[in-house]
């Protein structure tokens, strides 16, 4: 008997929470590959009798049966206007919403989500045959022998030198020159960046006018709109157009500082995945005169009292930067290390929502260049079973391995911020927050963040603390300089 031709739902809830009524089960349980279980569940002849009288009840009360009140009509009356048919079904209905809820109980199983009735088997003494997936696991292993050197070295002087010249540039004055465009110009640009599959009237993804550019003299990961592009232009004349194309990936980041103001300036986060036909018009070229290097300058730049103030801010600035790039790739490194060690389980619907997830984050991003996920496969001439496939799966495993081994990480290591870590991190939320579009519009018209604002808030600041100190952990497990875990430590020693 299969659960379609006895009208059941086929998604049961995971809670276990539910009044029901105790019945006599016999449970056998048997593991699957893919961290599910398949549960078994056999009840008496006995109970489903009951369980017919108790759906003729239900029957009676809802329909209307001549002679008899609401609820009232006795069981073969029922039976003899509804049918056996009708009155098993209901039965069938009423017992897997008691028989699932007491079978988990009993089995003492923690599932993961709703879990689905595969089918029933036997109407005499009915079999249930339940499908229920489990909660996530993972096992570390000995992630304490986990070691990685860091060897972040602070920028040498040459590259204090090479700050300060680009701040000579920044303050230089410049003056319009008749020659093709060399390093160390200034140079105003005609920008226009189509999408390569779009169609040939659609509107560009990149559109500056007039916009000014500094032709560098070495290529740099930070540049916009891709890295190498301002020397690419090196020998054109005023007037002179060029073309080139830019295929971004999906995991493309923005240079820092690199996002314009305009709707078309198009941060390089917003150009993931799309293919970008660039062309540049040279409209001037202006030659640099450099401002002399000494004391003058640097009070002309930050009020600075001498050459040796500015060059230990420009130092102390260097060496931020430089830090934060060297640990960015550090603990990237390093949560690939745990992961490396660990055994990961997790049942298909938790990798199915990660999936989802995915897609709807790429679906925002390519509804704000006006564009949605069905038009920008057919631009690629790909399938979407492909394209989950081969581009947003990998990158759902790679983010739901990440996170359940780093909440593994920081439940096993007992981390909990302070009330002052969580307040810092608040503070750096609203700080990061306000300035957005997304914020922005969420506070159109109002005075006060709503409650779901400051909730978010709230969790994204406990999640950024929480990650924060995680990660200072196990740098400390990597450079073998962490002390044992207390059994009853409640709070992590900052």
């Amino acid at each position: 008997m299969c659960r379609e031709a006895c009208g059941f739902k086929s998604r049961l809830p995971h809670s276990r929470n539910i009044n029901y009524k105790e019945l006599t089960l016999k449970i056998e349980t048997q593991p699957r590959d893919d961290h599910q279980l398949t549960m078994i569940v056999e009840i008496e002849a006995v109970q489903l009798e009951g369980a017919k009288h108790r759906a003729a009840r239900k029957i009676s009360e809802r329909s209307k049966i001549p002679g008899f009140r609401p609820g009232k009509a006795p069981y073969d009356v029922v039976r003899r206007i509804h049918g056996d048919e009708t009155i098993t079904q209901d039965a069938f209905e009423l017992l897997v919403n008691e028989v699932y809820p007491q079978a988990l109980k009993q089995a003492e199983v923690n599932p993961a989500g709703p879990g689905s009735l595969e089918k029933v088997e036997s109407l005499e003494s009915p079999k249930f045959i339940f499908t229920v997936p489990l909660e996530p696991s993972v096992d570390l292993g000995d992630y304490r022998a986990i070691r990685l050197a860091y060897d972040w070295q602070a920028p040498g002087e040459d590259k204090v030198d090479e700050a300060i010249d680009e701040l000579r540039r920044m303050y230089s004055k410049t003056d319009t020159v008749d020659r093709p465009l060399q390093e160390g110009d200034f140079a105003i640009i005609d920008l226009v960046g189509a999408n390569a599959q779009a169609e040939a009237d659609a509107a560009p993804v990149v559109e500056r006018q007039g916009h000014p550019i500094f032709i560098r003299v070495d290529e740099k990961e930070d540049e916009w709109p891709f890295a190498g592009f301002s020397r690419s232009l090196i020998g054109m004349d005023v007037d002179e157009s060029r073309k080139f194309t830019r295929a971004y990936d999906l995991d493309d980041s923005d240079p820092a500082g690199a996002a314009l103001s305009s709707s078309k300036g198009a941060a390089v986060e917003d150009l993931r995945g799309l293919t970008v036909d660039f062309e540049v018009t040279l409209k001037s070229v202006r030659g640099v005169i450099l401002p002399e290097l000494n004391d003058e300058f640097a009070r002309q730049i930050g009020s600075l009292e001498s050459l040796a103030a500015l060059r230990d801010v420009m130092r102390a600035k260097l060496e931020q930067r430089s830090k934060v790039d060297y640990d960015n790739v550090y603990f990237n490194n390093l949560l690939e290390e745990l992961k490396k060690g660990a055994t990961i389980k997790y049942p298909p619907q938790a990798l199915e929502h990660k999936i989802e997830l995915v897609i709807k984050d790429f679906e925002a991003r390519l509804a704000e260049q006006n564009m949605d996920l069905e038009a920008y496969l057919k631009m690629r001439e790909l399938e979407k079973e492909k394209f989950i496939a081969e581009e947003a799966r990998p990158a759902a495993i790679s983010r739901l391995e990440r996170s359940l081994t780093l909440e593994e990480f920081t439940r096993i290591e007992k981390i909990k911020p302070s009330n002052e870590r969580l307040e810092a991190a608040t503070r750096q939320t609203w700080a990061g927050m306000q300035g957005t579009a997304e914020f922005q519009k969420a506070m159109a018209g109002k005075s006060q963040p709503s409650k779901q604002i400051i909730e978010a808030i709230t969790i994204e600041s406990a999640n950024r603390a929480i990650t924060q100190l995680a990660l200072e952990r196990l740098k400390e497990i990597a450079l073998g300089q962490a002390a044992e875990i207390p059994a009853d430590e409640s709070e992590t020693k900052e």
